[in-house]
């Protein structure tokens, strides 16, 4: 399992947005340039973010991003769910995947579903202020 640039630069951003927080709506362009981070491609990423009500957004001149809720509310394993799909280290284990055929013999399944849940465990168990505060 890898997480993308997509799920790593949503984390970046959001601990960004929590660093700054008494500071308003941050413009993303600030935001890019302080992660050092592509500002199109942090751009493709909002839509997301806004979307599922993890950030507020507001256009136009003092315009930008912020967090919509305190960073002790945003758990690790929802922001990577939300922008990598799922952590499913194999196919079989993905939500709304087709029932795999060998299930009944495959011996490899349980491994497979106790790693899973155990990724999901312990990002379930992370919060922005978590990472914040260097409590890992």
């Amino acid at each position: 399992m890898m997480i993308s640039t997509r799920g790593r630069y949503a984390l970046r951003v959001l601990l960004d947005l929590a660093e700054h927080k008494g500071e308003g709506y941050i413009p993303m362009k600030s935001v890019a340039e302080r992660q050092e981070l592509s500002l199109k491609y942090i751009e493709r990423i909002m839509p997301v973010l806004s979307k599922n009500k993890l950030v507020e957004g507001v256009h136009g001149k003092g315009g930008g991003y912020r967090l919509s809720r305190e960073p002790s509310e945003y758990i690790v394993g929802e922001i990577l769910r939300l922008t990598e799909g799922n952590l499913a280290p194999v196919s079989c284990l993905e939500c709304g995947a087709k029932p795999c055929e060998r299930k009944g013999q495959c011996l490899t399944l349980p491994m497979w579903t106790e790693f899973h849940q155990m990724v999901n465990d312990y990002f379930d168990k992370i919060t922005l202020d978590d990472l914040m505060n260097n409590k890992i």
